[in-house]
């Protein structure tokens, strides 16, 4: 059995892992930012377009942050 190959897999495993945690992470605060910038219409519809996420996944994105005591401008 090749360990060294399979030591070598795992780590490069746990840092995609931890690099798509830091993205996603990026993303949903990026997402929430849009959203909090504008009282535009059709925001959430275009943070949906742009990120591929549902509408309904947006507004739960948001909600979230929002509980989490971001409150309406952070």
């Amino acid at each position: 059995m090749d360990t060294v190959r399979l030591e070598l897999a795992a780590q490069r495993y746990r840092e995609a892992e931890r690099a798509l945690d830091s993205a996603r992470a990026d993303l949903h605060a990026e997402a929430v930012a849009a959203l909090r910038q504008t009282e535009e219409r059709g925001a959430q519809a275009s943070v949906a377009r742009i990120t591929g996420w549902t509408r309904e996944y947006v507004r739960r994105v948001k909600k979230k942050a929002d509980a989490a005591g971001g409150g309406p401008d952070a």
